[in-house]
């Protein structure tokens, strides 16, 4: 796999990716990412074929479902905290 270019976001890292007959676009924010493949058959085979590809309408979807992986993970950390890992010192009476 190879880098094939880069696509300029305000907030997002975004790599686009060739590998044999498959590209690959990567959006990176902090600790999360999303990665969307497209065959080359699809009609897509070159970094601007995939700039076409990701336009408003695709960075608004891609920026919504990272909001709801962090809520997930948020959910999921705060099910999973103890009542002990809260309580970091000792009750002194």
């Amino acid at each position: 796999m190879r880098i094939i270019g880069y696509i300029e976001h305000p907030n997002l890292k975004v790599t686009v990716f060739k590998m044999d007959t498959r590209l690959s676009i990567k959006f990176e924010d902090d600790l999360y990412e999303q990665t969307y493949k497209y065959r080359m058959q699809d009609g897509l085979s070159s970094l601007s074929d995939i700039k076409e590809l990701v336009d408003s309408d695709f960075q608004a979807a891609v920026l919504a479902q990272f909001v709801q992986m962090k809520k997930a993970s948020e959910a999921a950390q705060l099910r999973h905290m103890t009542a002990e890992d809260e309580d970091e010192f000792p009750v002194i009476i």
